[in-house]
């Protein structure tokens, strides 16, 4: 490794440092189920690739709002590249200022906000990994699908010999594998095809994850048997960015949104109603799910519908979604986090300059 300031000679890693300011309070989150980012102290680290070139790339927390990336890589240029998709896979660019100041004093989600202005949704440095991985959560249970995709990672991915990290198989290589080698991860068959189509459009450009016009893409998925409005509002949310779309098909979405607008414990919505719930959060409905969630877990949904139990209920618009029907397509109930409190939401380190990377 150079020391700083010197130039790294021909064949040794290059290192490149930046400190953010962050657009909007900000904590840094912790590891993955998944194990693709891992903590080190107080830094999270992560191992990427540009052009198919390694990058470890990590960030620490150095002030109040304040944010160290640091990246090792054979070339500047993939070192600029891999802090860019950790910046957005941290969020520490987001500014969420208009959504809590129109919410903030929401029955809802009020409380939520005011007691957590620095959540972020949860993101993917690159939108195909957000999308396999949508795909491997398609009805079922949520730790099962934790297996598979580290079953996916330990036999496909990429791994960092000097720090152990690895990284989520590329399109290309999914591309390459067998249905059966997919299946034998404990994908059923269906979906294991479904994998593999959608990593083959995706490695041969007719599907460009990573293009402006996200709705280019999303209808050519949409074209692939297995793929319909959850898994696409899975991967827009958290692999392109996209905060405005909601996974309405989320069993836990439909049981919230059920039992907040019957009173009754064991209600489920419908998709429609799920929308229609979310409608005033336009164009963050994605992010007013996340802080649904947080709600949901520190029991403050039931002091609000307490709170307005004397009021008739609200009145939900049953809206016919723009996408086909997600029915058979998202996650089983137990996959929802909608009841479990984000591992490290509330939680911050106190770090040292300089432990982004190690």
């Amino acid at each position: 490794m150079p020391a700083p300031g010197r130039p790294a000679r021909p064949g040794e890693p290059v290192e490149l440092r930046l400190d953010v300011t962050a657009a909007w309070p900000f904590r840094l989150r912790g590891a993955s189920s998944d194990g693709l980012f891992r903590r080190r102290g107080a830094a999270v680290q992560r191992l990427v690739h540009v052009g198919g070139e390694p990058v470890v790339v990590g960030a620490v927390e150095v002030g109040p709002q304040r944010v160290r990336f640091g990246a090792r890589a054979a070339t500047s240029e993939a070192c600029r590249a891999g802090i860019e998709r950790m910046r957005f896979a941290v969020g520490v660019d987001c500014d969420h200022r208009a959504f809590h100041e129109a919410h903030r004093r929401d029955p809802w989600l009020g409380r939520a906000l005011r007691a957590f202005p620095h959540l972020r949704v949860r993101r993917r440095p690159d939108p195909w990994e957000a999308l396999a991985w949508a795909i491997c959560e398609q009805l079922i249970e949520f730790q099962r699908a934790v297996a598979i995709e580290r079953r996916l990672v330990a036999a496909l991915g990429a791994r960092c010999e000097r720090t152990g990290l690895r990284d989520a198989p590329s399109a290309a290589r999914v591309a390459g594998a067998a249905p059966a080698q997919l299946a034998s991860f404990d994908l059923v068959q269906h979906r294991a095809i479904t994998l593999r189509r959608a990593a083959l459009e995706v490695a041969r450009g007719r599907v460009d994850l990573g293009a402006a016009d996200h709705e280019t893409g999303w209808h050519r998925l949409r074209a692939i048997p297995g793929i319909g409005p959850w898994t696409v509002e899975m991967l827009a949310l958290h692999g392109q960015g996209r905060d405005d779309q909601l996974p309405a098909a989320d069993v836990g979405y439909l049981k919230l949104v059920g039992r907040l607008v019957t009173g009754n414990p064991r209600a489920r919505a419908d998709e429609a109603e799920v929308r229609g719930f979310f409608e005033p959060y336009e164009p963050w409905s994605g992010l007013a799910g996340e802080y649904l969630r947080v709600s949901a877990a520190h029991g403050w949904l039931t002091a609000a519908a307490s709170a307005r139990s004397k009021s008739p209920p609200p009145k939900v618009a049953r809206r016919t979604p723009s996408s086909a029907s997600s029915a058979g397509e998202g996650p089983s109930s137990t996959s929802s986090a909608l009841t479990g409190a984000p591992a490290s939401a509330t939680q911050r380190a106190s770090v040292a300059a300089g432990a982004a990377i190690g």
